[in-house]
């Protein structure tokens, strides 16, 4: 005879509580002691109770599954889609992205469901696979600053949380980091070191992370006296970072500081830099933005802003669930502070 499955019962009586006490457990009720929560966590182990999703689904009407949703303006063409998702992947951003969530979801049981909303087509079908129940509610990373997708999902009533601030006012939860700060930071460290001749390679500037570090960085420039910053706008990859900073040279042959609005483009700023015989940082220091893997991979390694992505997308994910789960009825925004690594680079 094969052995009946673990029930709910099972799981009380191998934790010495309640069976209540195991349902809020079970369905992430924040209200639990954290000691019991662990307590009741290895009960389940050891029984091995796994809990049946469709039967808990009809009572709680949730797929315990959330969407996490790259999103862009809308502006590519069908035929374009498979190079926007290989873009996405060849970003080590977005793999701390869902680390940070993943982490959150986890330990409740909860999935995430990977999306790509990059033309008008796949933004209607992600916003009707929504309005259909496929997700309980949606996490939106919007690559760019015209992205439709947050308010159609907000007019359609979806809990949603975003990375990052919208650039237009719209009523949902984001998560965000205080870019010009982090900007600040790498502008006051070259001029500390005594870069005068110093440049910048921004991001996208249809990006409002973008837009934020260059404000950030010239208004600090400014204060410090130095009035104009040469500019070479990049699109966060490795190869328009070198383009960047070659276009950056040509104009500017005494440059003896540069900040780069990401990792990956510093790493092809240094890269450049090795190229056209100048040494980093004897010759020029430079400094990145992320601390991403990048940041350790780049020779020399860099000095950088370290935006804690992980740690974004892991508030991100709880404070969907909490909108998910009514804890939490009107929106919120969480900031977090930047600070600067220093390595080799800078």
């Amino acid at each position: 005879m094969s052995r009946q499955a673990p029930t709910l019962e099972d799981v009380a009586r191998e934790a010495g509580v309640s069976r209540a006490t195991v349902s809020r457990v079970i369905n992430g009720v924040r209200s639990v002691d954290p000691a019991l929560q662990d307590v009741v966590r290895q009960a389940i182990e050891r029984t091995g109770y796994a809990p049946n999703r469709a039967a808990r689904s009809l009572v709680t009407r949730r797929t315990e599954t959330v969407a996490l949703i790259v999103s862009g303006a809308g502006d590519v063409a069908d035929e374009d889609e498979n190079a926007f998702t290989a873009q996405v992947f060849a970003d080590p951003f977005f793999g701390r992205v869902v680390t940070g969530v993943v982490a959150h979801l986890r330990p409740r049981s909860m999935h995430p469901l990977l999306m790509f909303a990059d033309s008008a087509r796949t933004r209607q079908q992600a916003l009707n696979d929504l309005r259909q129940g496929s997700a309980d509610g949606a996490l939106v990373v919007s690559t760019h600053a015209d992205d439709p997708l947050p308010a159609l999902l907000a007019d359609a009533g979806v809990p949603t949380v975003l990375f990052a601030r919208p650039s237009r006012p719209v009523p949902l939860s984001y998560v965000d980091l205080a870019h010009r700060d982090g900007a600040r930071m790498a502008a006051e460290h070259l001029l500390d070191r005594g870069c005068r001749k110093i440049v910048t390679v921004t991001g996208p500037l249809g990006v409002s992370a973008s837009q934020e570090r260059l404000a950030g960085f010239r208004d600090t420039m400014a204060r410090r006296g130095h009035p104009y910053v040469p500019v070479a706008e990049g699109g966060f990859t490795l190869d328009s970072g070198m383009a960047a900073m070659s276009d950056l040279l040509a104009e500017h042959p005494d440059v003896d500081g540069v900040f780069a609005a990401n990792d990956l483009m510093a790493q092809g700023v240094c890269q450049i830099l090795r190229e056209r015989g100048r040494s980093v940082p004897d010759d020029v220091a430079v400094v990145g933005f992320d601390d991403s893997a990048a940041a350790v991979a780049c020779r020399p390694p860099l000095t950088t802003v370290r935006q804690p992505v992980e740690e974004m997308a892991s508030v991100m994910a709880r404070l969907l669930t909490e909108h998910i789960q009514g804890v939490r009825t009107e929106p919120t925004s969480v900031i977090f502070d930047p600070e600067l690594v220093v390595r080799a680079s800078a």
